[in-house]
C-alpha cells in the first residue's frame, strides 16, 4: 500500500500521455445529444464517482446522478436511456453487476464511457470510449493509486468537455511533495484512538475524500467509521456526537468561504479532538492538522489531498496492529451480482 501510494505521480504522468484527444472525448457527448449523465460504480470507485458528479454539475451543468445497478440485476427494469451518457468507473472492469447494467444501458440507447485499469476488461470493451487508468498492478487490497487515477482522469475528461484550463504540472509536483513527506500523518495517527468513535466530514469537492477516508479506515483497521457531508451531518447524525468522538474534517485549500463554518461551530464545543486533513478550514488551539496540497484551485487540491487521506489510513492501520495490504475478509476484486 505504501509503495503504491508513492507511485501516484508516475501514474498521473502515464495518464496524461495516454488520454484520448479532446475531440475524441467530446465526440462521445455530441454524437448522442446527451441531456443527462449517470455514473456507474461501486466501493472506492463510487467515491471517485461523487467527485466526477461534482465536476459535471459545476463545470458542465448537465443533470448528473449515480446509478442503482440492482435496478437491472435484481429487478430486471427496462431502461430508456436515449440521450444519456453512462460513465462506468471500476478498477477491474469485471464486476458482473456493473457490466450487466452498462450492457443494458447501451442496449437502451446510452453512450458509454468507461474508466478501468484493464483495457481488455468487459467494461472497457463494451464502452464507446475507454479511458485507461494507467495504474498498473495494484496488489494491496485497499485501492490507493487507482482511486487517485480515477480522480485525475475524471478531471481531465471534464476539462476536455467543458474547456477549462488544467494544472497537471502543479498537481504532479504537489503529489510528489506529499508522497515524499515521511512524517505527514504522524501527529494525527499518534493522537487518534481506534477505540473511540471516528467521524469523517467534508463538503463539496472534499466530500468524496471524506467518504474515501472513512472507507479506507474501515477496510484497513476493522473499525466502523462514518463518512458524511457536513451538511448531512447537521441534519441528524450530529445528535450522536459525544465528548470522545474524534472528528476528522477534510478541508482542502480554497474551500469555499463559509461552507463548513456552521458545522464546525456546532461541533467544536462538544468534542475534545478535531483533526483537519488539508490546508483549508479553521484550525484552532489543540486541533491537529494533516498537511495537504497547495494548488491553484479547490478541484486540483482535492485530487492531491487524496494522498494525505491514504497515508493516514495506512499508518493508522499499522499503529493498530493490522496489515493494511491484506485486510481480513476482503479481496482485491469484488464480484457483486
Amino acid at each position: 500500500m505504501s509503495s503504491e501510494i508513492d507511485e501516484t505521480p508516475e501514474v498521473f504522468r502515464r495518464i496524461i500521455k495516454a488520454m484520448p484527444t479532446a475531440e475524441a472525448m467530446t465526440e462521445v457527448i455530441s454524437m448522442g445529444e446527451i441531456q443527462s449523465i449517470l455514473i456507474l460504480a461501486r466501493g472506492t470507485s463510487d467515491n471517485a464517482a461523487h467527485f466526477l458528479k461534482y465536476l459535471i454539475e459545476t463545470q458542465i451543468g448537465l443533470p448528473c446522478g449515480l446509478t442503482s445497478p440492482s435496478s437491472v440485476t435484481l429487478y430486471n427494469s427496462t431502461l430508456h436511456f436515449r440521450g444519456t451518457l453512462v460513465i462506468a468507473i471500476s478498477q477491474s472492469g469485471q464486476s458482473p453487476d456493473l457490466v450487466q447494467f452498462a450492457t443494458a444501458a447501451r442496449h437502451a440507447g446510452a453512450k458509454i464511457i468507461s474508466m478501468t485499469n484493464d483495457a481488455q476488461s468487459p467494461l472497457a470493451e463494451l464502452a464507446h470510449l475507454h479511458l485507461a487508468l494507467q495504474a498498473g498492478p495494484e496488489l494491496a487490497v485497499a485501492a490507493t493509486k487507482t482511486y487517485s487515477a480515477q480522480l485525475f482522469t475524471s478531471y481531465l475528461l471534464v476539462a476536455a468537455i467543458a474547456n477549462f484550463p488544467t494544472h497537471e504540472t502543479q498537481i504532479i509536483h504537489q503529489t510528489q511533495k506529499l508522497v515524499a513527506s515521511p512524517h505527514l500523518v504522524d501527529a494525527a495517527v499518534n493522537a487518534c484512538d481506534r477505540n473511540e468513535e471516528i467521524v469523517v466530514l467534508g463538503r463539496g469537492f472534499a466530500y468524496p475524500n471524506a467518504r474515501e477516508l472513512a472507507l479506507k479506515i474501515q477496510e484497513t483497521s476493522k473499525v466502523s467509521v462514518q463518512g458524511l457531508s457536513t451538511a448531512d451531518y447537521l441534519h441528524g447524525p450530529i445528535s450522536a456526537l459525544t465528548r470522545k468522538t474524534q472528528v476528522l474534517i477534510v478541508a482542502p485549500l480554497h474551500l469555499p468561504i463559509g461552507s463548513i463554518d456552521e458545522a464546525v461551530t456546532k461541533i467544536r464545543p462538544q468534542v475534545d479532538k478535531i483533526f483537519w486533513v488539508g490546508n483549508g478550514g479553521t484550525p484552532q488551539g489543540n486541533d491537529i492538522v494533516i498537511a495537504g496540497a497547495y494548488c491553484k484551485d479547490e478541484i486540483a487540491t482535492s485530487i492531491v489531498d487524496a494522498i494525505s487521506v491514504q497515508r493516514f489510513a495506512l499508518e493508522f492501520a499499522k499503529k493498530s496492529g493490522f496489515n493494511p495490504d491484506a485486510p481480513e475478509g476482503l479481496s482485491k476484486v469484488t464480484l457483486t451480482h
